[in-house]
């Protein structure tokens, strides 16, 4: 209750004024869950945080399908193999009155590139951009064609020349080009943004934008509820049932709820054991008991947050890969050891649901919960016959391949099945060599039903983010991707 009351002390509420700050009713209150943890450096994962308030922005921006789409560049071409060109928006101010250059756009994907660590959207990936007159030219170490999709990265936000410090720090504020100017940061808790009048695009619906970062999740809730707060990231399923219904949004999430069995030695080494546990489990019960209703039951790896998968598993050869299966056999007082994490709290429940299914078909299972700091290293080595993660399936680039190679494949390094399949192997180095597109996607699909034919893992659960949005506000983006939050249309009503 003290947190609650705090976070309402620190926005106005209604149409009240705060003192000192020039906030009124044209402003934006947002809640956000995590603080920063790199400075708002975009060359971390604090990035997300500069996209999702519309002040930094990016060479291309991405699709509902993936694909990329004009921003600060306004278009491209391949020029061989490991050559790109992208032609500069022309016009465009940076938030300190400087104007943006290929110059400048060059420079900012240099630092990343030069950066040390990388953003995780060059793990593993070798480039140097220079600029050519309007244009900037990137060439890559090897043939990559997702470099257009891997621009689209909040970590690859384009900054004005002053936001580059000494060793290596990066300073976004007042130094984006989007419809809000990034004015001030509070540590941990707070950042105050101010509308950006010499935008290049739509110009922005709100004076300004208000953030709070709140780590309670009750805190979070009782500052929608209360209205102390427009917009609220991640209500916790345990509070919905005290907030309005009418400003409750789920969204689904590139995350799935799998149960991965180790496919190299112990009992699920045999096919028709592990089909005996895809058989016994009923994620239908998981999703009602443990989410509550509030998550989507799993047909494959990826889910809704993919809006073209569902549509891929309607082809004869997807239903040809999984007529394939392995028949089941019987299994009695076979037993199994079976890990999963306290990190997420819904993991232990889940853990415990499953347990019960694969005990009626005949298992007997022992459970191992800890910290994922102290299991994942025991995961990975093959220390547990089953083991339950939650998982993003798409990551930076907005594609799913890098996550199912990761999982899935011979040399993949995240590899908790210690699967080995050539012919997965295969369709997942064809999907990776094609460009982003329609055939891409079908590409993808196949990989994932070779994968599901071989029970190497078994899908639960698509999650979902509760996302609170007050009466007051209108125009906030629900995006699956977490790029998007605050956008020019977002504002306040009355």
């Amino acid at each position: 209750m003290l947190l609650a009351a705090g976070l309402a002390g620190c926005f106005p509420a209604g149409n009240e004024k705060s003192a000192g700050t020039g906030n009124d009713s044209g402003r934006v209150r947002l809640a956000m869950l995590l603080p920063p943890r790199s400075g708002l450096s975009p060359l971390s994962d604090d990035a997300f945080k500069l996209s999702r308030w519309k002040t930094a922005e990016t060479l291309v921006v991405l699709d509902d399908l993936g694909e990329a789409r004009p921003a600060l560049a306004t278009e491209w071409q391949q020029l061989d193999s490991t050559s790109w060109k992208f032609s500069m928006r022309q016009g465009v101010k940076f938030h300190d009155g400087t104007a943006l250059t290929s110059a400048e756009a060059a420079a900012s994907i240099t630092a990343a590139a030069q950066a040390s660590p990388k953003p995780r959207i060059l793990d593993g990936v070798e480039l140097k951009a220079q600029a050519e007159g309007t244009a900037v030219l990137i060439k890559t170490a090897t043939p990559d064609p997702l470099l257009p999709q891997r621009l689209s990265s909040p970590q690859l936000a384009v900054l004005s020349a002053a936001a580059y410090k000494e060793g290596g720090v990066v300073d976004p504020v007042n130094a984006g080009t989007g419809p809000y100017r990034l004015v001030s940061v509070n540590g941990t808790s707070s950042a105050r943004l101010d509308r950006f009048d010499g935008y290049w695009g739509e110009p922005a619906g709100a004076a300004g934008v208000d953030v709070q970062f709140v780590p309670d999740g009750t805190a979070r809730a009782a500052a929608l509820r209360t209205g102390g707060a427009d917009i609220v990231e991640a209500i916790p399923v345990g509070q919905v049932a005290q907030v309005d219904p009418a400003l409750v949004h789920e969204v689904p999430m590139p995350r799935t709820n799998t149960l991965y069995l180790n496919t190299s030695s112990g009992p699920f080494a045999d096919p028709a054991v592990r089909a005996a546990a895809r058989e016994a489990i009923d994620a239908g019960t998981i999703v009602d008991r443990v989410y509550e209703g509030r998550a989507d039951k799993a047909s494959g790896l990826l889910g809704p947050a993919l809006p073209w998968a569902a549509d891929e598993r309607g082809s004869s050869s997807y239903a040809a890969a999984l007529a394939k299966r392995v028949a089941a056999k019987a299994v009695k007082g076979t037993p199994i050891r079976l890990g999963t994490f306290t990190d997420r709290a819904e993991l232990p429940e889940v853990a415990v649901q499953l347990e019960q299914q694969l005990e009626a078909a005949g298992f007997a299972v022992e459970q191992d919960v800890r910290e994922y700091q102290h299991i994942e290293a025991d995961a990975l080595a093959g220390a547990f016959d089953a083991f339950i993660l939650s998982r993003a399936t798409v990551l930076d680039s907005g594609d799913p391949v890098a996550y199912l190679y990761s999982d899935f494949s011979c040399a993949g390094s995240f590899n908790i099945s210690q699967f080995c399949d050539a012919g997965v192997d295969r369709a997942l180095a064809k999907a990776a060599a094609i460009p982003a597109g329609p055939e891409r996607r079908a590409a993808i699909a196949a990989a994932e039903s070779l994968i599901l034919a071989r029970d190497a893992a078994i899908p639960l659960l698509h999650e979902r983010v509760i996302q609170g949005e007050s009466a007051r506000v209108r125009g906030v983006e629900r995006d699956p991707r977490e790029r998007a939050l605050i956008t020019s249309s977002t504002g306040i009503s009355g």
